[in-house]
This record gives structure tokens, sequence and C-alpha cells, in this order.
């Protein structure tokens, strides 16, 4: 489970909560994910609740300041939303819980997690010695909303609305958002992605390269060579990193994508097994009901 300190949290929602929804109402195109005026940063929207389902996040800040979110990660149950935000250090494939209402809607903002800004941030933390790791790194965490980042969260969701504001300043208060992040308890994980030589940052490279390559013919010691690791060894630091396989994970991710090309409407079944690296359509479909539950068929039509 998350340590989330419900008083602390309850403490920030009362404080910060209705204030951020009603910055991020205006801000909503769509159900899911809506763009905003600076690149990296989207908002959030849902009006119903949203049954247990395999998902996936690229690296970001999850700030949830209205329903509440449930993340399933192999056997860690992560509950996120009002008073706390998620930090997704990597693109982990997990199954979420959507709560919501349509008189009370789901609403949040997501900020990408930019590994070059990160690494100029850390800089000054790292001569300072400034971390804070109060809690052990994992990457993907729940960390109690303090005053200081619902202020930057402010700051940010304020600066949306002003399209000069968002030019002259958008970047800075991006900034400051993952600034604070990383002087948090899962601060160390976010440090840990930009250290080239650790085993953490090598696994982080590895998925990067998965996430482009997922529809090629990839194999463990195909993996390993890209991040200059024997197979051994990097199926081994892969597993306790990520909690999944190498070839696990693969097959979650060319599933994934695959569910967002059916949903595109634009290729037949078979055109979306090719599309994402499967060798047979009827080995696609039948992983695909596995792991979703229905035919892929029925995604396409539905």
């Amino acid at each position: 489970m998350s340590l989330i300190d419900p008083k602390a949290a309850a403490a920030a929602h009362d404080r910060y909560g209705a204030s951020m929804a009603s910055l991020i109402a205006p801000l909503v195109k769509r159900e899911g994910y809506s763009e905003t005026r600076l690149p990296g940063v989207q908002i959030i929207a849902s009006h119903c609740s949203q049954p247990r389902t395999p998902l996936i996040y690229d690296p970001s800040l999850v700030i949830i300041v209205q329903g509440n979110k449930i993340g399933y990660l192999e056997e860690r149950v992560i509950h996120y939303g009002p008073g706390n935000y998620l930090i997704q250090a990597l693109p982990l494939p997990f199954e979420c819980e959507t709560f919501a209402a349509e008189r009370q809607p789901l609403l949040g903002i997501s900020v990408s997690l930019d590994r070059l800004m990160l690494d100029e941030l850390v800089r000054p933390l790292l001569a300072r010695d400034e971390r804070y790791p109060v809690m052990a790194p994992s990457p993907m965490a729940a960390v109690p909303m303090n005053e200081s980042m619902g202020d930057n969260v402010l700051r940010l969701l304020e600066c949306l609305h002003d399209p000069l504001l968002c030019e002259a300043l958008g970047s800075g208060r991006v900034r400051e958002v993952l600034f604070e992040a990383l002087r948090g308890p899962q601060g160390d994980s976010l440090c840990q992605l930009l250290h080239t030589s650790g085993k953490y940052a090598q696994i982080a490279d590895a998925l990067a390269y998965l996430h482009q390559h997922y529809a090629q013919p990839i194999s463990v010691e195909r993996l390993a060579s890209q991040v200059n690791m024997s197979a051994s060894h990097f199926h081994h630091h892969f597993k306790r990193t990520t909690q999944q396989a190498p070839m696990q994970y693969l097959k979650r991710l060319r599933l994934l994508r695959a569910r967002l090309l059916l949903n595109r409407q634009t290729l037949n079944v078979s055109g979306v097994a090719t599309a994402v690296g499967y060798q047979s359509a009827s080995q696609f479909s039948r992983d695909y009901k596995r792991y979703f539950g229905l035919a892929p068929t029925a995604e396409r039509t539905g």
C-alpha cells in the first residue's frame, strides 16, 4: 500500500481541492486526456466511474483533485486522489479503477517527467545534498500533497488560462512542480533515472527502447545489449524494477497499443495484430481476450 497520511491528505484537499477543480473544469475538452497550451501538460476528466482495466501511463506526475483512482500494480494497491499525487517514474502496465460521477466528475492534471528538465533541476539539490528519501524508491507511488506542491500546481493551472502568461512563464511553472517532486518523498526515484550508470536508469532506457521498437522482433538479449548488460543480469534487474519479466512487459505493451489502434477504428483485427508486432492474428486474439476480458472483434465493433 502507498504511504499516505490521511490527515495530511485531507488538509491539502480542503485547502486546494476546490480551487484546483474550478481551474481545471473550464480546460476540459473531452473525456480522458485533453491537451493544453503547454507541451507535456494535460488535463484529465471522467464523468463516470470505470471498472478495473489495464492501462499504461507515460512517465508523469498525476494530480487528481476531484474523484479518485486506485492503481493495481501486481501485488500493490495504490490509492491516488485529492490530497496526494502520483509519481509514475517508469511506464509500467497496471490496472486502474476510476471513481467519478456526472455531477462530480473526476478532474486532474498530468505533467510529463522530462528527463532533461529533471537533470537540470536536480543538480543544485545534489550539490547541497537536499534530497528527502522518505519512502523507498518506487517506479510508481502516491505521495502526500504538501503546501509547496499545492501552491506550485495552482500557479501552473492559473497559467494555463492566460496565453501570454503561458508563453512567457509556462515552462517555469512546470519546472516549479517538477522541482518540488524532486524534493519530495519519491525524489530519490526521480534522481535514479538520471544516474546513467545506475541499474534503475538502464532499465528506464530499456523501457524507452521498447516503447520505440515494440512492433519489431525483440529478445531479452537484444534489450540487454542496448543497455550494456548481460542477459541474465538484465532479466533480474528488469523484473526487480518493474515486477514483470521483459517479455511479459512487451506483450502487455503490444496489447495496450493494440487497444488504442482498435479504438481508432482504422484497421481490422489482423492489421492491428501486425502493427503491434504479432506474427499470428489468432495468437493476438487469444492474448487480447485473456488480458482485457473481451475479444478484439468486440472492441473493434463496439
